[in-house]
C-alpha cells in the first residue's frame, strides 16, 4: 500500500468489480468476494450461482459487459485474472489499462496475459510517479 495513493478516491470511480474464477477463489480466502458498495461479477463456466454468495456468476463475459455499459453508473473494474483480461482485450471490451510497477524484484509471479499471447499495442494516456516507494503508476488505452 503506497502511503501517496488515494484509495478512496481509487474504489470511488467504480460501481462493479469483474473477476475472474482464480481471482475469486482467492478472495474468498481472506474473507471478501468483492468491494464494499460495488456490484461483484465472477466470470466462470464451472462455478454455480448457488454456491458464490454476494456475487453474480456468469460465463459470457461480452453480454455482461454490454449489460453494465448500457446501465448507468460508474466505471468497471477488472481485478486480476490474467486470463479474463486477456480474453476480453481480445474481444475489444477493455478501455484502458492500468499497470503500478512496483520496485519489488520478485523471483515468479502471475503474467499480465498468460502465454500464448496476441500482441495487443497500448498507447499512454497519463503517468505518475509516487516518489516515497518509487511506485510508478501506467495507464494505457489500446489502440
Amino acid at each position: 500500500m503506497d502511503p501517496e495513493m488515494d484509495f478512496g478516491a481509487l474504489m470511488g470511480a467504480f460501481d462493479a468489480i469483474l473477476l475472474g474464477r482464480k481471482t475469486y477463489e482467492a478472495t474468498k480466502q481472506y474473507g471478501g468476494s468483492g468491494m464494499p458498495g460495488m456490484e461483484a461479477l465472477v466470470f466462470s463456466r464451472t462455478l454455480r450461482q448457488e454456491d458464490c454468495q454476494g456475487v453474480m456468476v456468469s460465463s459470457n463475459p461480452s453480454e455482461t459487459v454490454a449489460r453494465l455499459r448500457e446501465s448507468p453508473g460508474k466505471d468497471i473494474w477488472l481485478f486480476g485474472g490474467g486470463e479474463l483480461f486477456g480474453s476480453m482485450l481480445e474481444q475489444g471490451l477493455v478501455d484502458s489499462v492500468e499497470i503500478a510497477m512496483i520496485p519489488v524484484l520478485l523471483g515468479s509471479g502471475i503474467a499480465l496475459r498468460p502465454h500464448p499471447a496476441k500482441q495487443s499495442k497500448l498507447r499512454l494516456t497519463k503517468h505518475r510517479i509516487y516518489s516515497k516507494t518509487g511506485t510508478v503508476s501506467l495507464e494505457y488505452v489500446p489502440t
